[in-house]
């Protein structure tokens, strides 16, 4: 049957067929090919893939602040640029002082906390005891609701324990598991830094961040650590707006009063960042997209280098299958058809080597979910970009050989040697 009476889904087949064939017939020269392309796309997919998997790992767990919440704080959520560092180093710390003026001059907050950090040290129970690295964390009352905290079992700081500075605590989910393997941590003494605490609260598991427990800390009122450490505490400040649609007005009237409270001159930028988890995860992917471009400019590179060698081996073929091809040209078949023929052979050239790219690519980038401990990603968009650009380049540099191989005489082609 020649190309003329088939239907056009048999002639389809036929062609792939009759590309697999001359694919399989020149394995080595093919297989150079495939691997020009391979290396274009398992590159592009691998970073891509990557970026991905931090980037949903960054917003799973972006849970920090509670919904319509953001926080003051002296450094930028992502930065790595050491010359901002510097920047931000030199700022003024916010304390706790700054707590009651936000929470007296911001009116249309719902709810304005404090949280900081006193150091780190060994927290130990009458059953066991950790190395000492466990984050210790002051807290207001109120920090429970704007930073999304959930409590499993017990309860949160009162507004008694904070004005009086009770020494009793709050254990995040991994720490309480290790202090208290057998049984409920509540109404037990837990000892950090030499002071014992009075367990009233365990947290509900939040996981990991970049391969880092959120769960392994212990929390004690911002008002004892106060009492102990000191008013110059460092802290971070929280405010939370009543609802989605008074969120914008509310930042803006936070920002003016902390400008005012910190005598920023008209003009000058602000000595502080208001992050938010929007603005967390836009920034992240701020500081992504100069890696995500480099990448796609040396990918491109390299998959217009690996479609200039299937242009090549298809020359190479054209001209070793010329007999051939006068051979169908005589039996019948038409130029589109030898075209076609030839255009499906580069094609599929192309889209095995983009198809091994892909999954070579999406398994190298998901080594970075196994490292982070987060879920594995598969960026399906890029997925079917990948695979496009590989039909496109495949048609592209498959082309001008499917047109010369469509344009031999019959004749001279059937008199080659």
């Amino acid at each position: 049957m020649n190309s003329r009476t088939m239907t056009p889904w048999r002639e389809l087949v036929e062609m792939v067929r009759m590309a697999a064939n001359a694919v399989k017939t020149n394995i080595l020269r093919s297989s150079l090919t495939i691997l020009g392309v391979f290396v274009g796309v398992f590159s592009i997919i691998a970073v891509m893939t990557g970026i991905r998997v931090l980037q949903q790992n960054l917003e799973d767990a972006m849970n920090g602040l509670g919904a319509n919440t953001f926080q003051f704080q002296r450094f930028s959520a992502i930065s790595f640029d050491a010359a901002d560092w510097e920047k931000y180093r030199r700022r003024k710390p916010f304390r706790i002082v700054d707590l009651s003026q936000l929470e007296r001059r911001v009116t249309l907050a719902q709810a304005v906390s404090a949280s900081a950090n006193f150091g780190s040290g060994e927290a130990s129970s009458r059953y066991a005891q950790t190395n000492p690295n466990i984050p210790g964390n002051g807290m207001t009352p109120e920090a429970f609701t704007t930073q999304n905290f959930t409590l499993g079992e017990g309860r949160g700081f009162s507004t008694a324990d904070d004005d009086s500075g009770r020494l009793v605590c709050v254990l995040g989910f991994d720490l309480a598991a290790k202090l208290f393997p057998r049984g409920s941590p509540l109404s037990e003494s837990v000892k950090f830094q030499g002071i014992s605490y009075k367990v009233v609260g365990v947290l509900a598991q939040r996981g990991a961040l970049f391969g880092q427990s959120r769960d392994n800390f212990i929390a004690i009122p911002l008002g004892t650590a106060r009492r102990l450490y000191g008013e110059n505490l460092s802290v971070q400040l929280q405010v939370q707006a009543p609802n989605r649609d008074t969120y914008a007005e509310m930042v803006e009237q936070a920002r003016g009063v902390m400008r005012t409270m910190r005598q920023v001159p008209p003009g000058d930028d602000d000595d502080f960042e208001i992050v938010s988890n929007e603005s967390a995860v836009k920034q992240f992917r701020s500081l992504t997209s100069a890696i995500r471009l480099g990448v796609a400019a040396i990918s491109s590179i390299a998959l217009i280098a690996a479609g200039i060698g299937i242009m090549n081996i298809m020359l190479v073929s054209v001209t070793e299958r010329t007999r051939e091809i006068g051979i169908r040209r005589a039996i019948g078949a038409r130029k589109r058809s030898v075209m076609m023929q030839f255009i499906a052979e580069a094609v599929l050239l192309s889209e095995v080597g983009g198809a091994l790219g892909v999954v070579g690519g999406i398994l190298f980038g998901n080594l970075i979910s196994f490292v982070v401990k987060a879920p594995p990603v598969i960026p399906w968009d890029w997925v079917g970009i990948g695979l496009a650009i590989c039909s496109a380049v495949g048609i592209v540099f498959g082309t001008y050989p499917a047109w010369k191989a469509a344009h031999l005489d019959p004749i001279d082609s059937l008199r080659y040697e």
